[in-house]
């Protein structure tokens, strides 16, 4: 029988926050659900390495859902779905509400960029018969992951006379990779005399590419001639159309289960797809809503959402008022009287490295979507801070659907720290606060995740947008 709780007990059920593993939360046919959730979004990460995959893998996908590309002519009515395509490189999916815009839209925003090494804009050259790519690596890395792994090369180059050439090398069965090689231990005696972040250099992130010369003709950099030979043969480049491409080097381990009970995801790129998939996700399934619906997969977050694919940019509040005109407002109204999840990830608890954490502030996995009041560094510098009013809005949504959530903070104070998408949804005087899931590894060439927490975060999105 179960023991009867006494006075103490039950006041603390009554008046205590506590988290609960979900397996305390979930019957047995949700965590199916989790399951089968995820291993949608584990096809969305295989198929999209890059923030231009991304943006063709949801257009695609939102076209099978009835969706049409934003013309800001037409008039549409309640259940109309548009996108907008921002330069192959950020999207917004919208479905217009009953309510209109006038009342405010709903919005989520995430961002399908991730830590990566581009090509310089020159970047192949050879040395001592081998050839190589130089590049400079993208958002925040701990630089000595990126060696002696499998890299896979995608992108676009775009030729003299406008073409546009893609580019995937690395995925596929049978498809050559490349790597950042490293030094063997026996002679690494200098190296090892190096700082954890100064072990491999910025200049040292080169790509091993090819060591066979030009058939047996005398010249120099004959290994350099038959890597571009072979380009121009597949691709019909030559090597000044690097100039006028985007080519990245990205991890090519393939998505995998993690644990014997197979409740993690392990793969690279879930900063932040693991978020934008679910938004996209919920955004396909929230029907007829109330109040408009946008969902932003937005670029350039690693890297300060600078540039005018990044959301530091116009394009949502140039969107948002195309949506006001049609209803007759100011987009300045309709802003102002909007509300944004930034759906973004938070560094999960990882007891290897319990020391950086605020252990009763931290995230961990499998205790549902963490709800993350304010990012910045140290005192709360880059930040939105959520207003209390806000906070308590999004707890009811998320109490009154049974949704798993947390709280959390990006680790100790002046220790922890970084950046979202929040803060430039906040200055367009929208009411915000960053939801997301709690990852380890993060930024690392393979980062885990729980299943549990991104079915929790994909419930979060749904119940926002069809909350009044």
């Amino acid at each position: 029988m179960e023991k009867e709780k006494n006075a103490a007990e039950l006041l603390m059920d009554k008046l205590a926050f506590k988290k609960e593993h979900f397996s305390v939360a979930m019957s047995e046919e949700e965590i199916l659900k989790a399951d089968e959730f995820c291993e949608g979004y584990k096809h969305f990460l295989q198929e999209s390495k890059t923030e231009r995959e991304c943006v063709e893998f949801v257009i695609a996908e939102a076209q099978k859902k009835g969706f049409t590309e934003f013309d800001k002519a037409k008039t549409y009515k309640a259940g109309d779905k548009v996108y907008v395509n921002n330069r192959n490189k950020a999207v917004i999916l919208a479905v217009m509400g009953k309510k209109g815009a006038k009342e405010g839209v709903k919005i989520v925003a995430s961002h399908i960029d991730s830590p990566r090494l581009d090509l310089k804009p020159t970047p192949l050259y050879e040395d001592s018969e081998l050839a190589y790519f130089k590049t400079h690596y993208y958002g925040g890395i701990k630089k000595y992951q990126w060696v002696a792994i499998p890299l896979s090369l995608h992108g676009v180059m775009i030729k003299a006379d406008g073409e546009t050439v893609k580019i995937s090398i690395g995925e596929k069965e049978g498809e050559p990779k490349f790597v950042v090689t490293d030094l063997l231990p026996h002679l690494g005696k200098e190296q090892s005399k190096r700082t954890l972040s100064d072990g491999i250099r910025g200049e040292e992130l080169n790509i091993l590419i090819g060591s066979r010369p030009f058939k047996s003709d005398s010249g120099s950099e004959l290994v350099k001639l038959n890597i571009l030979n072979i380009l121009n043969e597949k691709y019909g480049v030559t090597e000044k159309d690097f100039i006028s491409a985007e080519l990245e080097l990205v991890p090519s381990f393939p998505v995998s289960d993690i644990g014997f009970d197979k409740s993690m995801i392990g793969a690279y790129g879930h900063d932040d797809r693991v978020c934008a998939y679910p938004a996209m996700v919920a955004a396909f399934n929230c029907e007829a809503p109330e109040r408009t619906i946008v969902t932003v997969l937005a670029d350039k977050e690693e890297v300060g959402s600078d540039g005018n694919t990044g959301l530091n940019s116009a394009y949502l509040r140039y969107f948002i008022h195309d949506l006001a005109d049609m209803d007759g407002v100011k987009g300045r109204d309709v802003l102002s009287r909007s509300e944004c999840l930034s759906a973004d990830v938070n560094a999960g608890f990882d007891p290897n490295f319990p020391s950086v954490h605020d252990k009763y502030n931290c995230c961990t996995l499998n205790h549902g979507a963490v709800i993350t009041k304010y990012t910045g560094a140290r005192g709360k510098s880059g930040t939105s801070d959520a207003s209390a009013e806000f906070m308590g809005k999004i707890r009811r949504i998320l109490d009154s659907a049974k949704v798993s959530w947390q709280i959390g903070e990006l680790g100790k104070v002046d220790e922890g720290g970084g950046g979202t998408v929040a803060m430039y949804v906040a200055n367009l005087g929208v009411d915000v606060v960053d939801l997301g899931v709690p990852v380890l590894s993060m930024h690392a060439p393979f980062e885990v995740v729980s299943k549990f927490d991104v079915y929790s975060t994909y419930r979060a999105c749904y119940e926002f947008y069809c909350a009044e």
